[in-house]
């Protein structure tokens, strides 16, 4: 039986409706998802390096803390 390209098209179409739709084929725009990939792990760094200085200002804090805790049972 010989099918036509138009019958091969419109039998092929729901299966990548499907293929599209399930998430598993590649995504539409590379470009797009790499930049915001460049700039989630940007933010991630970012948000590191505050969390680096709030810890080294916490530290600090009970620093100063001890030291005042100790003057006051001497």
């Amino acid at each position: 039986m010989h099918i036509t390209r138009l019958e091969r098209r419109l039998s092929e179409a729901p299966g990548q409706a499907a293929w599209e739709a399930s998430g598993l084929g590649a995504p539409a725009d590379i470009e797009t998802l790499t930049r915001r990939t460049t700039e989630l792990e940007q933010q991630i760094l970012d948000l590191r390096g505050e969390l680096a200085e709030r810890d080294e200002d916490l530290e600090a804090a009970r620093a100063a803390n001890r030291e005042l805790m100790a003057q006051l049972n001497r």
